[in-house]
């Protein structure tokens, strides 16, 4: 009986190895929170602070459980470094970022220029650029500005784009892609 157990953990560990390879593996899904159901469903995120240098590289959804304590860890890498104030991020935003990176098939992470913004962050930089949104989505934890150096804006936004999640900006002369869970739309900034 001993052996019977066994040889079945070790064809459940096989297998699971198998479906997590396999989910990396695959390249593409149409929306930001259809990743694989066949397979399995394993979110991960790859991202770097551009301002702090933090990184966050890892797993935090397994089968539509998401993982509180590394939401945590992703709510830090993208706090309002200014104030050094976190906000949860909204998890669809989370499913966005990661998603659109999937479907642009690099290990490079996303370097994150703007995640949480707190309401002062938002008015001070309002008062240095028209582009900022007086209610931004950055307030509620509902967007990021990211960017791939081994990507175009436009290789990106077309990434962010097709996930249909929410609101996909592109910004050119700035060199990034804004992505928020609001309602779906596209912009040039």
């Amino acid at each position: 009986m001993g052996k019977t157990e066994n040889s079945n953990f070790s064809r459940r560990f096989i297998l699971g190895a198998f479906a997590a390879s396999a989910i990396t593996a695959a390249p593409t899904f149409t929306k930001a929170a259809g990743f694989l159901r066949g397979a399995g469903d394993i979110r991960s995120l790859n991202i770097i602070s551009r301002r702090t240098g933090e990184r966050f590289k890892g797993i935090y959804c397994i089968d539509d459980k998401y993982i509180p304590e590394v939401l945590e860890e992703i709510n830090f890498v993208m706090r309002d470094w200014r104030r050094n104030e976190t906000k949860a991020i909204d998890r669809r935003t989370i499913d966005i970022i990661a998603a659109s990176h999937n479907l642009l098939d690099t290990d490079e992470p996303y370097t994150l220029l703007s995640g949480y913004r707190s309401a002062k962050t938002n008015a001070m930089l309002r008062r240095r650029s028209r582009s900022v949104a007086r209610h931004s989505l950055h307030m509620t934890g509902q967007a990021a500005d990211v960017r791939l150096s081994s990507r175009s804006v436009k290789q990106v936004f077309k990434a962010a784009a097709k996930c249909s999640g929410g609101g996909v900006g592109r910004y050119y002369r700035s060199g990034f892609v804004h992505m928020d869970c609001g309602p779906i739309r596209t912009w040039r900034g």
